[in-house]
């Protein structure tokens, strides 16, 4: 296999993958809390001989837009969402995750969990315990959680200490490689839910495009294949 055929089969690979998760995305664009992601292609330039050099495409970066998404009003007390900046921050047993997705409420132990059972954090990284005979939860912007006037906690928001450094696990859940930090610029919402951020028509205009460039390298990948056979056929007559 010749320089072009291996150049033309990594910018397939890499089209695959980004077709992959666009169909991803468009299959999440009603899931709470859902971040839309998208591929950054990098080209890597080889010289050849004196006068010549190869070209290779690939897609290795994944990038989670930070997009607000629309904030859908729900009433109910656990139902939050972050406006602005931040995430909120819940306890996995593969260690803490960052969130967008607010549906949470109390299991039968109290702690505050999300929709997977894993318990929401407070700015100091610990559980919120929220008393079984709590009636009328106030959550203000600043996260504070309050019952009839008794401080409960303060539900914490962080965002990733390094920029572009979210990995997306499951869904809606995302690690950080660099650790992450405090957040004071956002802003929770009681009683309201974020909505996926995908562009729904964005991302069905991007899958034609990767369509017809895949179908373009595919055509050219046949049209080589016979270039090659029937030089080989001509050499051998």
């Amino acid at each position: 296999m010749d320089n072009t055929s291996y150049t033309i089969l990594t910018r397939q690979s890499g089209l695959t993958r980004e077709m992959s998760t666009i169909a991803n995305n468009i299959a999440n664009a009603s899931t709470t809390g859902f971040r839309q992601e998208g591929l950054v292609f990098s080209e890597y330039v080889q010289k050849v001989g004196r006068n010549d050099s190869v070209s290779m495409a690939t897609s290795r970066v994944s990038h989670v837009r930070g997009e607000q998404g629309a904030l859908i009003q729900t009433g109910n007390s656990f139902d939050l969402a972050v406006e602005g900046d931040g995430f909120f921050l819940v306890q996995t047993p593969d260690g803490e995750r960052l969130t967008r997705a607010g549906a949470f409420t109390p299991n039968h132990d109290g702690d505050l969990v999300n929709m997977d059972g894993y318990a929401v954090l407070d700015v100091s990284g610990s559980p919120i315990f929220i008393p079984p005979d709590s009636v009328g939860i106030k959550i203000a912007p600043d996260g504070t959680i309050s019952n009839q006037g008794q401080l409960l906690g303060q539900i914490g928001l962080v965002r990733p200490t390094t920029a572009h450094d979210l990995t997306r696990e499951a869904g809606v859940l995302f690690s950080v490689k660099n650790g992450h930090e405090p957040v004071v610029a956002g802003r929770v919402m009681q009683g309201f839910l974020e909505n996926s951020n995908v562009n729904t028509i964005g991302q069905l205009t991007r899958m034609i495009e990767v369509q017809r460039a895949y179908e373009a390298g595919q055509s050219f990948l046949e049209q080589e294949n016979d270039r090659v056979l029937n030089t080989v056929k001509t050499l051998i007559r």
